[in-house]
């Protein structure tokens, strides 16, 4: 295994313990209760008892940190210049609807840098994750994007109702978080979505960065209605000008 630094190893220990609920409440998706939180935003038990189980681990640890939660918002702790960044289901609709295809996603943002991220994906038990400086993996194997360099040969993922030009072949999977990661491995080819959470790409930011990609239309600073594109170096301005109305 490569080295890891004891904040990744705390990310990975809160995610593996966490993954357990999941996996065991996905199995009985029926028996799930669901409340309505917006018109495409529902919340399960899942995403509650996942949350509260990262937050429980990650305070264990680290008791000063700040965190920035999907669920419970930002809390505001005595260390100021660390914050956890947490989604504990990244495509929840899939995951209620039995679809495979989900992940938890957690980051650690220092002096407003993503410095380490972790996205697990518990039904595939793929686990990826990057450090600043120190490369990019996926279960313990470095990981790389796409060297494709000709817009045609590439593959896509987005959001929903995005305009692109016709002549891109482009998915859309529901899991922001895997979407990144998928980049990051040379999966997918390139990445673009409007109206992002930090919680659905922070950990993303590194894992694509330290596996050679390219961000584009990126602010840290906020949290809610992020614009993101995300490609390899090869054809990044190629899909950049594809999108220039993006």
């Amino acid at each position: 295994m490569n080295s890891i630094s004891a904040n990744l190893n705390i990310m990975i220990k809160a995610s593996e313990k966490a993954s357990k609920i999941l996996i065991k409440d996905f199995g009985e998706i029926e028996k799930l209760q669901v409340s309505k939180k917006g018109p495409k935003d529902f919340v399960t038990n899942s995403d509650l008892k996942t949350e509260k189980i990262i937050i429980d681990e990650l305070k264990k640890a680290k008791p000063n940190y700040s965190i920035l939660s999907e669920e419970s918002g930002f809390i505001d702790n005595n260390d100021k210049k660390n914050t956890w960044i947490i989604d504990p289901i990244d495509g929840t609709i899939n995951y209620l609807h039995g679809v495979p295809h989900f992940a938890i996603s957690i980051a650690l943002k220092s002096n407003d840098q993503i410095i380490a991220g972790l996205i697990y994906d518990p039904i595939k038990d793929e686990m990826f994750y990057a450090e600043q400086d120190n490369g990019a993996y996926l279960n313990n194997q470095r990981i790389k994007v796409s060297r494709k360099n000709e817009i045609e040969d590439c593959l896509f993922v987005a959001g929903s109702k995005i305009d692109h030009d016709e002549d891109l072949l482009v998915r859309k999977s529901g899991c922001a978080a895997l979407d990144m990661a998928y980049v990051a491995t040379g999966r997918y080819d390139g990445f673009f979505q409007r109206k992002l959470n930090l919680w659905d790409i922070a950990a993303g930011i590194i894992i694509v960065k330290e596996a050679g990609g390219i961000l584009n239309k990126l602010n840290l600073n906020d949290i809610n209605n992020i614009k993101i594109i995300a490609t390899n170096n090869s054809i990044n301005n190629k899909l950049v000008n594809k999108l220039r109305n993006f």
